[in-house]
Order: structure tokens, then C-alpha cells, then sequence
């Protein structure tokens, strides 16, 4: 890479905060979005102390104020944004019967809603300076059904079918669009989880065969370091074992 200028939501944590270190690490300069700015905070210092360059800004995904002061950031520091990586995503699964409807309206928020204010914030950017990617982070849920991640899924699937769109009315060369979507990785995201039996379960999971969000990260430096000519519209990546 020779210096991409990159946002990154849910950049407190797990796949975020490893994709920024990787990319940051490998001459990017990271815009880390996400709600608990004390560890934006942590995690910038730590970026700039290896000899990167981190700017942070408070950021909840739902609100679209907020990923527009994102976007307006990066630009305003760096001078642009090249890569919009929307990974914030949260997980409120258990069965569909038992009717948890705030837990849906609270993943359609983030995992839908704040995908598109992403969108919505850095596309003028894209078209502006005539080149951006969008980087999703979507999941493997949404390939193989199961129970429990019924809506979980739906929200997931949404996302995919919109970057499918996207891509084929993004055919003049200007955006490109990736979904990423991950298995078990060992991350914070069971902590989303309010059933107990399935957030013992999704523990459990991760901490015996998840990935580290480090691999993750590679595929999406994979993704928008190609050349401007090649998309890699879509990535999966599981553990091994994972069925």
C-alpha cells in the first residue's frame, strides 16, 4: 500500500482494531470510528507510537451525524478517504420465538442502518475524487442458516444484497465494493448476545476454534490493495473446522 487514508467502524475491538493496526502498520493512515472512545484513544496511541498515523472520532453507527463527522474527518485531516471499512456489528441472537424485538430493532439499526449512512457519508467523497472502496464486514451466517440467527442473518443478507447492487451500478470503475464475511472469530461480539445459553455458546465456540481477527484483517488489506482494475467482490473466511 502506499498510504491509503481508511475508516474503520467499530475500530475499538476485534476485527476493527486489528485491521487498523495491520493497515496502519503497512503505511495507511486509519480514521478509527466506534462508541467507547477511551479505547480509540488506546488504540490511536498505540498506532502512532509503532510510527503510524491514527485519528479517532466518537462514532455510533445508528446515527448518521455521526459516520458523516467520520467521513468529514479523515478528509479533513488526511486530505481524503480512500477506503470506507464498515465492520460495526452487533449480535442479538437466540430463537426467533422468543420474540425479542428490541434485540431485532437493535441489529437492523447497526448492522443494516448503519451500513447505509456509511454509504450515504462517504460515497459524495468516492465520486468527488473519482475512486473509493467499500469494505463490509458481513458473515458466514448469512450463508448457512441456522437456528437462533434467524434475524441475525436477515440483517447480514440485507447488507450482502445491497453491495451486490451497488457493485453492478458501480460499473464506471470509480467505487468497488467487498463483503467480508467471517465464521467464528474470537472477538467481542458474543458480549451483544443477551441469552445467556447462547452467549455461553458462542464463548465457547469462539474460544475453542475461532480465528484471531488478525486474519480477518488480511483479507480485507487483501481486498483494497488491488489494483484499481481487479474487485474482490466477496470473501469468506472460517476456521478450518468450522461445519
Amino acid at each position: 500500500m502506499t498510504g491509503p487514508v481508511v475508516a474503520i467502524t467499530g475500530a475499538s475491538s476485534g476485527i476493527g482494531a486489528a485491521t487498523a493496526r495491520l493497515l496502519a502498520g503497512r503505511g495507511a493512515a486509519v480514521v478509527l470510528g466506534a462508541r467507547r472512545d477511551d479505547r480509540l484513544r488506546a488504540l490511536a496511541g498505540e498506532i502512532r507510537d509503532a510510527g503510524g498515523a491514527a485519528s479517532t472520532i466518537v462514532t455510533d453507527v445508528t446515527q448518521r451525524a455521526d459516520v458523516e463527522r467520520l467521513v468529514d474527518a479523515a478528509v479533513q485531516e488526511f486530505g481524503r478517504l480512500d477506503v470506507f471499512v464498515g465492520n460495526a456489528g452487533i449480535s442479538r441472537i437466540g430463537p426467533t420465538s422468543t420474540l425479542d424485538v428490541d434485540g431485532w430493532d437493535a441489529m437492523i439499526d447497526v448492522n443494516v442502518r448503519g451500513v447505509l449512512h456509511g454509504i450515504a457519508a462517504a460515497m459524495p467523497v468516492f465520486r468527488r475524487q473519482g475512486h473509493g472502496d467499500f469494505v463490509t464486514v458481513v458473515s458466514t451466517a448469512g450463508i448457512k442458516i441456522v437456528p437462533n440467527m434467524g434475524v441475525y442473518a436477515a440483517t447480514k443478507n440485507a447488507v450482502r444484497t445491497l453491495l451486490e447492487a451497488l457493485r453492478q451500478e458501480s460499473t464506471d470503475g470509480v467505487v468497488r465494493t467487498t463483503s467480508i464475511s467471517p465464521g467464528y472469530v474470537n472477538t467481542e461480539l458474543d458480549s451483544s448476545i443477551e441469552d445467556p445459553e447462547a452467549r455461553r455458546q458462542a464463548r465457547a465456540a469462539m474460544e475453542s476454534f475461532g480465528i484471531p481477527p488478525e486474519a480477518v484483517a488480511r483479507a480485507i488489506a487483501f481486498a483494497i490493495e488491488q489494483p484499481r482494475d481487479v474487485e474482490i467482490g466477496d470473501i469468506t473466511i472460517r476456521p478450518t473446522v468450522q461445519g
